[in-house]
C-alpha cells in the first residue's frame, strides 16, 4: 500500500519536524515526509530537511497579505501532490480559506494538555496555575486557534523549581514521541477498512428509510424492504480495493468516469455496466463527493412518492 505523502511546515529549529522525518525512514511508518516548507527562508530546520533529501520551500510572508501567501504555499503543496499536512512550528495564523481547503488534513503540535492554554507562553501559565502536569497535544486544525478536536496527549510532570524552559524542555521531548505516532495513527486509518466501513454507514444511513444488511459477503445499504443503492467492498474476490458501489445510469457513464481517474473509478465485477466502484483507499477521498454519490444512488431506486419528499426537503 502507498505511504502517505505530508508536507510539514516550519518557522523555527524543525526539531519536531526531524522527529517526523526520522521516523518516516522505519519501513513500516505509513507516511512519507514529501515536502518542508517556511515562511522564515532562514529557518534551520530546512538544512536538516535539504541534508536528508526532503524536497524544501521558503518565503518570507513580509510584505504579503495572509490569504496571499496561504495561496502560494496551497500551491506548493499542490505540486508535491501532498494529501496532509503537519505544522510544527509554524509562527503563522492561517486563513480561514487555506483551513478549510486542507480540512480534516491538517494536524498541529501545541505545548499544552488542550483545551488548557491555547496560544502562547503555556508553560508560565501552567506553572502560575499549580497545575501538577503540562503537556503536549496533537490536534486536527480548525479555524479557532488551537480549538480542533484533539487527537492524542502527553502529561508531562512540573516540578518543584521548574521554569518556562525547563518544562519546555522536557515536553520538547515527549512532543518528538506523540507527534510521529499520532501522525502516523490519523493517515492510516484513511485506509483502514472499519474507518472507511464507519464513514460510509453514517453517510448511507443519514438517507431516508436506509436499512444495512449483508450481501454477497458485504455490507450493502438499500431502502427498508426495497433495492440495494450502495455496497461496500474489501478485497472482493482478491481484487485487493476497498470501494464504494453505487448506481449509475450505464455502461456509458461507467466509461466516462473509468477514462476520467482510472485509478479511483473501476467496473465491479459480477455487477454489471449499471454500478460503478469507487476507491476509497487511496488516502484522499472527498467525503462530501462520497455523500453525493449515495443521495444519487439512492434516488435511482427510491419509490417516486419517497424521492419526491427528499425534493422536498432538499428546497429547505
Amino acid at each position: 500500500m502507498a505511504k502517505a505523502r505530508v508536507a510539514v511546515l516550519i518557522s523555527g529549529a524543525g526539531t519536531n519536524m526531524a522527529a517526523l522525518l526520522y521516523a518516516a525512514k522505519a519501513a513500516d511508518c505509513p507516511y512519507d515526509l514529501v515536502l518542508v516548507g517556511s515562511n522564515n527562508p532562514d529557518a534551520p530546520g530546512l538544512a536538516i530537511a535539504e541534508a536528508e533529501g526532503v524536497a524544501t520551500w521558503s518565503l518570507s510572508h513580509k510584505g504579503l497579505n495572509r490569504e496571499a501567501f496561504d495561496t502560494l504555499v496551497d500551491e506548493q503543496l499542490r505540486k508535491s501532490g501532498v494529501e496532509f499536512v503537519a505544522l510544527a512550528g509554524y509562527m503563522r495564523i492561517l486563513s480561514d480559506d487555506f483551513v478549510a481547503r486542507w480540512a480534516g488534513r491538517m494536524l498541529n503540535i501545541h505545548p499544552s494538555l488542550l483545551p488548557k492554554y491555547t496560544g502562547l507562553n503555556t508553560h508560565d501559565q501552567a506553572i502560575d496555575a499549580g497545575d501538577a502536569f503540562g503537556g503536549c497535544s496533537v490536534h486536527i486544525v480548525t479555524p479557532g486557534v488551537d480549538e480542533g478536536p484533539v487527537l492524542a496527549q502527553t502529561p508531562v510532570a512540573i516540578v518543584a523549581g521548574d521554569t518556562a524552559d525547563t518544562l519546555a524542555e522536557r515536553v520538547r521531548f515527549a512532543e518528538h514521541q506523540l507527534y510521529p505516532r499520532t501522525l502516523a495513527a490519523f493517515v492510516a486509518r484513511e485506509r483502514s477498512p472499519d474507518y472507511l466501513l464507519d464513514r460510509v454507514r453514517d453517510l448511507a444511513m443519514a438517507l431516508p428509510e436506509a436499512d444495512e444488511v449483508s450481501s454477497h459477503g458485504m455490507p450493502c445499504f438499500g431502502i427498508v424492504k426495497g433495492k440495494k443503492f450502495a455496497y461496500f467492498t474489501q478485497d472482493h474476490h482478491g481484487d485487493g480495493k476497498t470501494a464504494l458501489l453505487v448506481k449509475i445510469s450505464g455502461a456509458e457513464e461507467q466509461a466516462m468516469l473509468i477514462e476520467l481517474d482510472a485509478d479511483r473509478y473501476y467496473r465491479p465485477a459480477y455487477f454489471g455496466d449499471g454500478w460503478v466502484g469507487i476507491r476509497l483507499d487511496l488516502g484522499d477521498t472527498d467525503w462530501d463527493a462520497i455523500g453525493e454519490w449515495l443521495r444519487k444512488s439512492w434516488l435511482a431506486i427510491a419509490p417516486k412518492k419517497l424521492a419526491g419528499l427528499m425534493g422536498i426537503a432538499d428546497e429547505f
